[in-house]
């Protein structure tokens, strides 16, 4: 289960959850060469990432691209990270079971 944090979210937050996603990146760490958001929804498609994101522009794009990637869609607006934190770790079980179900794309939290 793979999460990619769009840059509107911090990457502190990555090193947080961690544990519980191992296989998340985010999109200014490590090697990625992809900065707009067409590129990163490229990305994702492409090696299996969901994108984790405040942006409502993931979601323009998947209505006209359709899904994969899926898009969970922080809706609380901008909070602390402790906050971010909170609110996956507080929605582990609902990430998981919208990430293994094939007939939904979008997962919105609030």
């Amino acid at each position: 289960m793979k999460l990619l944090l769009d840059e509107n979210i911090s990457f502190r937050v990555l090193n947080a959850i961690s544990t519980v996603f191992p296989e998340s990146a985010h999109v200014t760490k490590g090697d990625f060469q992809v900065k707009r958001d067409d590129e990163i929804f490229e990305y994702a498609r492409q090696n299996d990432f969901t994108i984790l994101t405040f942006d409502e522009d993931f979601y323009e794009l998947q209505l006209m691209r359709g899904y994969p990637p899926k898009i969970i869609w922080l809706r609380f607006g901008n909070a602390s990270n402790l906050k971010v934190v909170s609110k996956i770790l507080d929605n582990h079980s609902s990430i998981i079971s919208f990430m293994s179900n094939p007939e939904v794309g979008i997962l919105e939290i609030y």
